[in-house]
């Protein structure tokens, strides 16, 4: 394992450092003039930026006070999500920059000489019609001076020709990269600050039908609430937490399921920051199963935790509703744990007429659900890619990234989770509570 790390580590650390230069010689180099407060300013961001990314990332392991994993955490996970779009920006402006030069360079051609330069006095108009010399004053000699204005500093305007245009008068390179830099800044920064904005105010509701053959009718219209992917740690706390319990509850569910991926912090961190949980309320309970996350937190402490909260911990258990079974198994991840998931002993004598509703945190488990018959399959994990274009990435490793999908007989339906890991924003893929309503195939 040491070895793999000397070997990865490096590899991270330059493809972090290459794509900050490239974007920095794109946004930053190519648009300012060396020594002026601009590029030192912009030099400046870019290099505090990957530092700020591996400070957020070894402050927590160095064992350091929360407070100062708060406090190095904003900025660098904001950071992450601002140079996302900004390298994207820039990849996009790549094919920009040349179509926007050349219609430059056209318009230049197409601008009559007269238009870019001012006129001049004819040179063989005599000085007397030039100039009235009152008394004995000398006369202004006529003769040009000889020596050349000093040339524009690399990267800076010239003087513009009166009555000309801002374009003709910067070079049409600068000109060009100032504009699709700009432009890609500006973006960025909305795109990250509107995504942002969206995950802070709390998950919005999302209501999905999911129709069940073997449901009674006594059960149609059964609400179940998912919750996944909270992701409490030193961005999303306490205040965050209430938010997600107020959503819950005014849906009025039946029961809340909380599907993992609660926490990314320890118990003596955290443990305030999740005690709002015990005002969640439905009317046969708040179940809850182990995410990825739990693994790397804690899973033990946790697991007690969220019991003291109220939540029913479901650990390769099942627990028989009147009208149907709710399943429960461990996540994946804590096979590397010894605690891995075990469907057969959740269903173990089970009545296989009766409807099967099965919490499991990560997607990939629907290949044992439909192995074991399950009917439906709540999960969250994928965050529905959480920023655009990580989604397609997201889909390599998820049979569905978000929403309702058949695979065999069973469906799986999957949320995008309400909060988020990383950065605290979201882009194409809105944070969101689902309640799950069930129908009857009998109604």
């Amino acid at each position: 394992m040491g070895n793999i790390l000397i070997l990865v580590i490096p590899a991270i650390l330059g493809v972090l450092g290459g794509l900050h230069w490239y974007v920095w010689r794109r946004l930053v180099r190519e648009t300012t003039a060396p020594g002026t407060a601009w590029r030192r300013l912009g030099t400046a961001v870019f290099v505090a930026g990957p530092v700020l990314i591996l400070t957020a990332f070894a402050v927590p392991r160095a064992g350091l006070p929360f407070w100062l994993v708060r406090v190095v955490s904003w900025p660098a996970y904001l950071w992450v999500a601002i140079a996302l779009y900004l390298l994207l920006g820039v990849i996009v402006g790549e094919a920009a920059r040349p179509a926007l030069a050349g219609w430059l360079r056209r318009r230049a051609e197409r601008t009559p000489a007269a238009e870019q330069a001012p006129a001049t006095a004819p040179a063989t108009e005599p000085v007397s019609e030039l100039v009235a010399v009152p008394g004995d004053a000398p006369a202004p000699d006529p003769t040009p001076d000889p020596t050349p204005a000093p040339a524009p500093a690399p990267g800076t305007a010239s003087p513009a020709a009166p009555g000309g245009d801002a374009p003709a008068a910067l070079s049409r390179r600068v000109f060009a990269a100032r504009l699709v830099g700009g432009a890609a800044a500006a973006v960025a920064v909305g795109t990250v600050g509107h995504g942002t904005y969206g995950v802070l105010r709390g998950p919005r509701v999302k209501r999905v039908t999911v129709p069940l053959a073997k449901l009674p009718r006594s059960t149609h219209g059964y609400r179940i609430a998912v919750v996944s992917d909270v992701h409490l740690g030193p961005i999303l706390g306490r205040g965050f937490t209430e938010r997600v319990v107020a959503t819950v509850n005014a849906t009025q569910p039946d029961l809340i399921a909380v599907v993992g991926d609660l926490v990314d912090g320890s118990v003596e961190d955290l443990g305030s920051a999740a005690e709002p949980l015990a005002g969640l309320r439905a009317r046969h309970g708040s179940f809850f199963v182990t995410g990825n996350h739990e693994y790397f937190s804690g899973v033990e402490q946790w697991t007690a935790y969220v019991q003291e909260l109220g939540l029913r911990l479901l650990a390769n258990e099942r627990m028989e509703l009147p009208a149907f079974d709710l399943a429960g198994v461990n996540d994946v991840t804590g096979e590397s744990y010894n605690d891995g998931p075990d469907l057969a002993a959740a269903l173990k004598d089970r009545d296989p007429s009766r409807t099967s509703v099965l919490l499991a945190h990560q997607p990939v488990f629907v290949d044992e659900a439909v192995r074991h018959g399950v009917d439906l399959q709540l999960s969250g994990h994928s965050h529905g890619g959480q920023l655009w274009p990580m989604n397609y990435v997201a889909e390599l490793a998820n049979p569905t990234v978000a929403g309702l999908e058949r695979y065999g007989d069973t469906q799986l339906y999957v949320s995008r989770g309400a909060g988020a890991w990383g950065p605290p924003t979201r882009v194409g893929a809105p944070s969101d509570v689902t309640v799950v309503e069930l129908a009857s195939g009998q109604a």
